[in-house]
């Protein structure tokens, strides 16, 4: 999960259009924080590592309370309006949302799932409790479908022409196309296709973040999604793993290390310790 909270963190800064649209930036500022990105990816990772073997609803259930206890305990950490009501409501329903969220908070179903299936499977589950349109779930499962097949050995051509047949997402246009007219928009059709690219072209982990930053619009979130992917398929470097562990609190690395043992994968920067 390091890909998708260093994502968010190197990418909040230059949310709404705030950036220059370049690649050479500092990777870290003192607002280099995570967001309600990283607190949703961290929920859901928390609730599919304690349901797996479960029957639906019951992941289902663990996915709502899981989100709704993270989002009481980092209640300021940047939700959208519709999720920020979905957190407070006493009977939270799906909302038929196509937003950019299901995306950015799907990277452990991409882990956890053993098959390409169930990886899907998971990715549809964790998404329809609050962004139930076709194509909130679209961007969810090709997320999860991209780290998938990144973490099992694809390459980028396979992995391209998997999302493209399955998913419909137009991949052809490059980074140099996208950026000069691309704005801020949070739903899953204008964000998860410019992440996807956004790995697609990059040459490492780094360049990966730096090439989606790069792009502009809902940096944090779009950053996210190209992160998990990267991760996936590069690894995370340790120094980076170990900047972002400096910016998580004690609560959300005990997450972030049970994830790590759940996937037989050892702490990354473990000696770095969290924030109180």
């Amino acid at each position: 999960m390091y890909g998708a909270m260093l994502g968010d963190m190197i990418g909040a800064p230059y949310e709404f259009d705030q950036g220059d649209k370049v690649k050479d930036f500092p990777l870290f500022i003192p607002s280099s924080q995570f967001t309600d990105d990283t607190v949703m990816t961290i929920a859901v990772a928390e609730a599919l590592m304690g349901t797996r073997g479960k029957d639906d609803d019951t992941i289902r259930h663990a996915l709502i309370a899981s989100m709704r206890k993270w989002g009481r305990q980092y209640p300021h950490a940047g939700y959208g309006g519709n999720f920020a009501r979905w957190l407070r409501t006493p009977d939270p329903k799906p909302y038929m949302s196509y937003g950019n969220g299901s995306a950015m908070r799907v990277s452990s179903a991409g882990w956890l799932g053993e098959t390409l299936e169930e990886v899907r499977h998971l990715a549809l589950l964790s998404a329809e409790v609050t962004h139930n349109h076709p194509e909130g779930i679209k961007g969810a499962e090709a997320t999860a479908s991209a780290i998938y097949l990144a973490r099992t050995g694809a390459g980028k051509r396979e992995i391209r022409r998997f999302i493209t047949d399955t998913f419909g997402y137009n991949l052809t246009r490059t980074c140099d196309e996208i950026r000069p007219t691309y704005v801020h928009v949070e739903s899953c059709q204008r964000t998860v296709p410019e992440a996807i690219t956004a790995f697609l072209e990059g040459t490492d982990f780094e360049d990966v973040i730096r090439t989606a930053v790069s792009l502009g619009g809902d940096a944090d979130t779009l950053t996210c999604i190209a992160g998990s992917i990267a991760e996936a398929f590069y690894g995370v470097p340790t120094p980076l793993a170990a900047e972002c562990r400096k910016r998580l609190s004690n609560s959300i690395l005990e997450v972030v290390d049970r994830f790590d043992e759940c996937i037989g994968r050892k702490p990354v920067g473990a000696e770095n310790p969290g924030q109180a």
